[in-house]
């Protein structure tokens, strides 16, 4: 699996969501599959990133869906998300857990590594993770730890400093 770690210099970190609907547009443009935003249990920084994803530029916007812990029981067909219902998800998903079996790529902005969220009864990986890395203490430690983690795991590593 491939992890890529974007080390934000203060500039980035200081426009953080911005960067972030940047990351996800680019992502959105080179992938067919879905991704899901990995963030800690943070209702206002979901809320605010849910606003800047539907107000990404003056002309266009990110379609994405909130996940909430109601729908835990989400499932992939065919890498195509859908809800328990068969109703068809947005293709970025903003979520601070890892549904069911989701096989497209994560934009990781906790302090934990993806694999702390993904289910011991889960037959899946995501395909691609992409790290964030804030210049504080907090988040370059967190990086160099998640760095180590998934080297362990023998994962393809890359970080770009932007």
């Amino acid at each position: 699996m491939k992890v890529s770690f974007y080390v934000l210099t203060e500039n980035k970190a200081q426009d953080f969501l911005g960067f972030i609907c940047q990351l996800t547009q680019t992502a959105l443009n080179k992938s067919s599959q879905s991704l899901l935003i990995l963030i800690e249990k943070d209702d206002a920084l979901l809320s605010t990133l849910d606003e800047a994803l539907w107000a990404q530029d003056d002309t266009s916007f990110i379609p994405h869906q909130r996940l909430l812990d109601s729908n835990l029981e989400s499932a992939d067909i065919d890498g195509v998300h859908t809800d328990i219902n068969n109703q068809l998800l947005a293709p970025v998903l903003l979520a601070s857990y890892m549904p069911a079996d989701f096989k497209g790529i994560v934009l990781n902005t906790t302090i934990r590594p993806v694999n702390n969220f993904i289910n011991a009864t889960s037959n899946t990986l995501p395909t691609r993770i992409l790290e964030l890395i804030k210049p504080d203490t907090v988040s370059t430690e967190a990086g160099r730890a998640k760095y180590k983690h998934y080297q362990q795991l023998g994962y393809e590593l890359t970080h770009f400093k932007v």
